[in-house]
């Protein structure tokens, strides 16, 4: 099927930035389909209180949404290109934190949110780092 060879296609040799998105976006993959699939996750894992009313079913659209991203990222990052890589920054550096700790603050799943604030941009300055020494070494 087209689809698939497709979907299979790689360079052969992917730079260190882009190898370190593919890892990323199947951590979160992993972790989204984690969520989707058992939403209890953040009783068991973060020691949050029962849930006390949907809040299971907004976990499962949590982990659906992260599990959508891992899997652009890991199919972005196999591009090899550096401006998927930047684009992956911008949005984990400012936009993440921005949007999740102010929900957090308000009670919103407050440790899986933190979490995912603090990780998401520390990962973010690790693709930084890896894409910013690519580029030193292109112009070499």
């Amino acid at each position: 099927m087209p689809l698939l060879s497709d979907l299979a296609e790689a360079p052969a040799a992917l730079p260190a930035a882009s190898r370190y998105t593919v890892a990323c976006g199947f951590l979160y993959l992993i972790v989204g389909l984690l969520l989707l699939a058992w939403p209890g996750a953040v009783q068991t894992l973060f020691l949050d209180p029962p849930f006390a009313g949907q809040e299971a079913a907004l976990v499962r659209l949590i982990g659906m949404l992260v599990a959508i991203v891992g899997w652009f990222y890991v199919f972005g990052g196999r591009t090899g290109g550096r401006q998927f890589v930047a684009a992956t920054i911008l949005d984990r550096l400012i936009l993440v934190p921005v949007v999740l700790l102010p929900l957090a603050f308000a009670g919103v799943f407050p440790h899986l949110l933190i979490t995912f604030a603090v990780l998401d941009p520390l990962l973010a300055s690790v693709s930084w780092y890896l894409l910013s020494r690519g580029r030193t070494r292109d112009t070499l």
